[in-house]
């Protein structure tokens, strides 16, 4: 086989060994590595766009004009979800860097999955992000704030408290709210509770999140008619912050549409 030829055949089937690989990352991300399903969905789009524009176009010959129709709509669809996408990305990066100030008098802190062995890497980043502040920042109460899921044996804010006084924080200094089932609800009551026990509800509320949820957490508070100011907790895991902060752009225009 000559050259030329050769060079045409491995281009024909490059989309298809394009998509080959996209499968079997997307069968890793979605059955092998837990919290990797959006990772696992990137890659199937990723995949339908491919072969979108490798068997539409062999309409054309048949049908010309529905071909470049069809054509003409989907990538204009993809130019503007990409430029949404990217828009909302930076959105989502900037408001990752927090927003240093002034000392905290109540820090909320938002739960994440406890596992069987403990908490979960990322309730570890955010355990690790309160301890900081709470260690730089004496007069700061922290609001511990999440329920118990079906498939967790204690509740997330019982973790996180476990694991801070363990780490020297006074007891006193770590109020417990262990009802809310989601970030609205971490806000909503962890504000109920700070007003219950001072008899003054807050207009301005420091939440640690990891830095990737920022953003959401933000437009959650400010919902709830409360100055918003966010304490990132770094992610440890570097393949675990891509993905995340991937999944926010769907997680932000979700709350945009939905409200939840």
């Amino acid at each position: 086989m000559n050259m030329p030829r050769l060079g045409r055949l491995l281009l024909r089937l490059l989309p298809w060994l394009c998509c080959g690989v996209l499968a079997c990352a997307a069968f890793v991300f979605k059955f092998v590595l837990p919290g990797y399903s959006f990772s696992a969905l990137v890659c199937c789009g990723i995949i339908a766009v491919i072969l979108f524009y490798t068997l539409v176009p062999r309409l054309g010959a048949r049908l010309p004009r529905f071909t470049r129709f069809t054509v003409g709509i989907v990538t204009a669809l993809l130019i503007l979800g990409t430029a949404a996408a990217a828009i909302t990305e930076a959105v989502i990066i900037k408001a990752s860097f927090g927003n240093p100030g002034e000392e905290a008098d109540y820090l909320v802190v938002l739960g994440a999955k406890v596992r069987a062995d403990g908490p979960s890497v990322s309730l570890w980043d955010r355990i690790y992000g309160a301890y900081d502040y709470l260690s730089t920042h004496p007069n700061t109460i922290a609001v511990v704030s999440g329920g118990q899921g079906p498939d967790e044996h204690m509740t997330e804010a019982q973790s996180m408290f476990d694991e801070l006084t363990a780490m020297g924080i006074d007891p006193d200094r770590v109020w417990m709210e262990d009802k809310a089932t989601s970030t609205k609800e971490n806000i909503l009551f962890s504000l109920d509770l700070i007003e219950e026990k001072t008899g003054v509800r807050p207009d301005k509320l420091w939440v640690v999140s990891s830095e990737y949820h920022l953003c959401r957490a933000g437009m959650m508070t400010r919902d709830c008619g409360v100055e918003f100011a966010g304490v990132p907790a770094r992610t440890s895991r570097f393949s675990q912050k891509v993905n995340h902060f991937l999944r926010e752009i769907a997680g932000v225009w979700h709350y945009l549409v939905l409200g939840s």
